[in-house]
């Protein structure tokens, strides 16, 4: 019992000679049964059923087949192989044919919400690139063919495009799953400012390995259905409503203290210049509480948000 998918070796031939042979049963036919008639010969009018009952059966073998196309092949239950040969072609008739889609297709994920390493609610969405890979486990170790014939209860035939849309609906689940296990291994950011170039991953900065994360775990999940992730990315990445305005507002406080940082770092650094120009070109000599009340007015210039007012002092130093 076969359980990966092989090729069809089967009966084929190519479908225009098969037609060719085809169309000869119908004069072949007609000659038989004049000849029957005019004869009364038994073996005549019974070849010559034969020839219509075979022109009928030899019209179910016919298959046209684009590129990146397969076809599943059945014989009465039992797999006999995949045929994926382009071009027009005649083969078993008794063979049941399913149709399948090689090519790749795409899915844009909605958002979901999902809990970060840490707990936060965040919205997360992804968009994949997928394709069928093994046609025996995409049909035959998934319960693809009821749930594409379920969408299709109106036809007796499922049709290649229900069938397509039901390995995509078992790619949605599959990837909605992953998506919330790679989600709930990293935070949605660094949370500790003094530590921004940490080597920790996060979902905002992992960027590849993220990635790359959540393409691994498509993969095992999909494997099973004969089914491989060509590319996975995240589309979207937000945190949730509930807490948006909360992270907003720390990530304004972090960036109003590292401006502080900067304008105080400044303001030091010029108050060190002044007295040391003070003192080198002798302009003035100052004591220790003279240097202390100097440093207090001009960091308070510096650093204030508003604009200072000026005061004119018109006495004298040594008072």
């Amino acid at each position: 019992m076969k359980n990966s998918e092989s090729n069809y070796l089967g009966l084929k031939m190519n479908g225009f000679l098969a037609l060719f042979f085809n169309l000869l049963l119908i004069p072949l036919a007609g000659y038989l049964f004049y000849s029957a008639a005019v004869t009364g010969g038994v073996w005549a009018m019974v070849l010559a059923v034969l020839c219509v009952f075979l022109f009928f059966v030899m019209l179910c073998g016919y298959v046209s087949q684009e590129p990146n196309e397969a076809r599943v092949m059945v014989f009465f239950g039992r797999y006999a192989g995949t045929f994926k040969d382009t071009g027009f072609f005649w083969v078993n008739p008794l063979m049941s044919k399913k149709k399948l889609s090689l090519r790749a297709r795409n899915i844009d994920a909605e958002p979901i919400k999902v809990n970060d390493k840490v707990g936060n609610p965040v919205l997360i969405g992804m968009v994949l690139v997928w394709r069928l890979k093994d046609t025996f486990k995409a049909m035959f170790e998934i319960d693809a063919q009821t749930m594409a014939a379920a969408g299709n209860v109106a036809t007796s035939a499922v049709t290649v495009s229900a069938r397509m849309n039901a390995f995509e609906k078992f790619v949605r689940i599959q990837s909605d799953a992953a998506l919330r296990q790679v989600a709930g291994q990293y935070a949605y950011d660094n949370m500790d400012e003094k530590n921004e170039n940490s080597d920790e991953i996060t979902l905002r900065s992992g960027g590849e390995e993220i990635n790359e994360q959540l393409e691994q775990k498509l993969n095992e999940r999909l494997s099973m259905a004969g089914i491989e992730i060509v590319e996975a990315r995240l589309n979207y990445l937000t945190y949730a409503p509930e807490i948006a305005a909360v992270m907003l507002r720390r990530q304004q406080a972090a960036a109003v203290i590292a401006a502080r940082e900067k304008i105080v770092e400044g303001a030091v650094s010029m108050v060190k210049m002044a007295l040391e120009h003070l003192e080198k070109d002798e302009i003035i000599d100052l004591d220790e509480e003279k240097k202390a009340a100097m440093v207090s007015n001009l960091l308070v210039v510096l650093c204030g948000d508003k604009d200072s007012q000026p005061v004119i002092n018109t006495g004298t130093l040594n008072h």
